[in-house]
């Protein structure tokens, strides 16, 4: 009898593991929990883009928390701002881009992805590119970031955008 609870025991387990488990990815395995959260994050994600892409400066800015900090250690000017800081001095081209003087792109691909219902530190990529009009777009800038997001009345918000150094398009391809 004993024997027999111990059985039912282990298959109960098994069940219930095998139930939450969508897939295996990297040799983690991803609950169904995880594969909202991702088609949430996703959904964030394309939303950043679409904010870049069609200089909507409001949209942009409703996808940070906002206390939110930026973290810069990619180009001359190395160090933190707020959130507000960072967004006075990306205004302008969210204005150009609005107005048709410049088109930018954003897009992003993820190396790792780790969190629960509410918060989410993503590592990966983001490829961006401006074009002033001239018809010579500037060449794609990769750079390896860090993003750490908390979900607020089921928002996705930005607290703290790290943008750690440049990447190379090889990395770049490298990532899904």
């Amino acid at each position: 009898m004993k024997k027999i609870k111990s059985i039912i025991t282990l298959i109960l387990a098994l069940g219930v593991t095998c139930a939450n488990a969508s897939n295996t990815k990297n040799g983690t395995t991803e609950t169904a929990n995880d594969s909202l959260r991702l088609a949430e994050l996703n959904n964030f994600w394309a939303e950043v883009s679409r904010t870049v892409n069609e200089g909507d400066f409001e949209g942009y800015k409703a996808t940070y928390h906002e206390d939110a900090v930026v973290v810069f250690t990619t180009g001359e000017n190395k160090g933190s701002v707020t959130i507000a800081k960072a967004l006075q001095n990306w205004k302008q081209g969210f204005i150009d881009t609005k107005t048709g003087k410049t088109r930018n792109s954003v897009e992003f691909r993820f190396s790792q992805r780790i969190g629960d219902e509410t918060t989410a530190h993503e590592t990966g990529i983001f490829a961006f590119q401006s074009d002033n009009g001239t018809g010579n777009a500037n060449q794609k800038q990769f750079v390896h970031f860090n993003a750490l997001l908390i979900k607020r009345d089921k928002t996705w918000l930005l607290v703290m955008e790290y943008q750690k150094s440049k990447a190379t398009e090889e990395e770049w391809n490298s990532l899904e």
